[in-house]
């Protein structure tokens, strides 16, 4: 008598062909995300140097708060402006801005400042550390 153990040999491959099946577009998508280098190494180390202004240093008084506020919708409310440009670092500390991050253009940088200035009210108040990262041509 032959003893089964619930699964015949066909019954083994299909459950094992439909495991690949499912399971393997993430297994490579993992492998292929773990492969792809960061592209702001660069501005990471940058950010680790002490006297850089980074978002965790953010101030919670509520001028601060109210300056980051206002200027994030400011950037949000404007449709022109990229994703990249809507997300930027807005870094406030004493009533001085910080502006991090990639923009598409300098046209995005020119106009994110813009607006900062706007709501801090001097240019000198504003620093720039934003950098253009155009769409890559695929």
């Amino acid at each position: 008598m032959q003893h089964s153990r619930g699964r015949t040999r066909p019954g083994l491959i299909t459950t094992f062909a439909l495991t690949l099946g499912l399971l393997g577009p993430a297994f490579l998508a993992q492998r292929t995300e773990a492969q792809t280098k960061p592209d702001n190494t660069g501005v990471n180390k940058r950010d680790r140097d002490p006297g850089e202004p980074t978002a965790d240093q953010q101030k919670m008084n509520a001028a601060d708060r109210n300056l980051t506020a206002k200027i994030r919708s400011s950037l949000i409310a404007d449709k022109s402006l990229s994703t990249y440009a809507h997300n930027v670092k807005i870094i406030a500390q004493d009533g001085t801005v910080t502006l991090k991050g990639p923009v598409r253009s300098e046209e995005e940088v020119k106009t994110v400042l813009a607006k900062a200035v706007e709501v801090v009210g001097r240019t000198g108040k504003v620093i720039n550390e934003m950098s253009i990262e155009p769409t890559s041509q695929h």
